[in-house]
């Protein structure tokens, strides 16, 4: 396992691009509410290596854009690096999920989509990009709690025009909060879409379980569909219980240079005396078309 020894990030994400490794992510300053989309790069080329904050500016501010300034992901697609982020809205008084778009990994990220591409009426954050075998881009994304008509969450996704600038076909409900085993609870949060070698979708996503605190699963697409079916593992991908330290979550997987996969998430999903939130690298691998940590 890799610390990158990042103070008071959340929700990480890393991408690699021309040999420099990137990880977007919420800054915490004071607060949950108190935040900001930072990024920092790595020249190394290697993971332990030094991590430094991008100082240009990352991005230009949404108009409306008031606070929540959460879970930044950076895509490459068609040549541009697009930014999926979350922010609170003084126009729609609620969450959502926007796009913005830069020539560059550092950015500045302009807003293309009007406003939200999420619901204008919903809370709804932490949005991934998927793009299926027939090149359909698909945004997969939390439905919060805070909104639904029995206060849990669901993980929702909805197709995306070609230019990802708003949606080509009405959002619909994948599951529940409350549906895997190990959990009861009415949090969704930090989607992943993974393709399997042998070609299964995959979904990683955070909650908290019963035993072990904020951790990370996994659901299965039984057909291979992002919009299809979704079955929930039993068994979780990541744990307190399975790290023996902390716990963690918001994850998505990457593979470094040489290929090795990594889970890169955020640990410990509360700071304590000796520790604060913090972008750590955990070495997984398949096995019998699932994911496991090598830990």
């Amino acid at each position: 396992m890799i610390n990158t020894k990042i103070e008071r990030i959340r929700d990480p994400f890393l991408i690699e691009d021309n040999g420099v490794y990137y990880i977007y992510g919420t800054g915490v300053v004071k607060s949950w509410e108190d935040t900001g989309w930072i990024c920092y790069k790595n020249t190394s080329g290697k993971l332990d290596g030094p991590w430094t904050q991008l100082e240009a500016p990352l991005y230009i501010k949404p108009e409306g854009a008031e606070t929540n300034f959460w879970a930044p992901e950076v895509h490459k697609y068609n040549g541009k690096f697009y930014m999926i982020a979350t922010y609170y809205s003084s126009v729609t008084k609620h969450r959502g999920c926007s796009i913005l778009m830069a020539d560059s990994p550092e950015g500045p990220f302009v807003e293309i989509t009007n406003g939200y591409v999420t619901p204008k009426d919903w809370d709804a954050i932490d949005g991934t990009l998927y793009v299926d075998e027939d090149g359909q881009p698909w945004l997969v994304f939390v439905h919060e709690w805070t909104c639904t008509d029995d206060g849990i969450g669901r993980m929702s996704v909805a197709k995306l025009s070609e230019d990802l600038t708003h949606f080509v076909s009405e959002p619909v409900d994948l599951f529940r909060a409350d549906a895997p085993s190990w959990s009861n609870h009415r949090v969704t949060d930090g989607c992943f879409m993974y393709k399997t070698k042998d070609n299964q979708l995959l979904m990683i996503w955070s909650n908290i379980a019963d035993a072990g605190g904020y951790c990370v699963g996994i659901a299965r697409s039984k057909n291979g569909k992002v919009d299809g079916e979704w079955i929930q593992e039993d068994a979780l991908l990541y744990s307190k219980d399975i790290s023996g330290k902390h716990d963690g979550g918001h994850g998505m997987i990457f593979e470094d240079k040489n290929g090795k996969k990594y889970l890169v998430i955020h640990a410990p999903n509360r700071p304590c005396d000796e520790c604060e939130e913090t972008a750590i690298f955990v070495p997984v691998y398949e096995e019998n078309g699932t994911l496991k940590c090598a830990l």
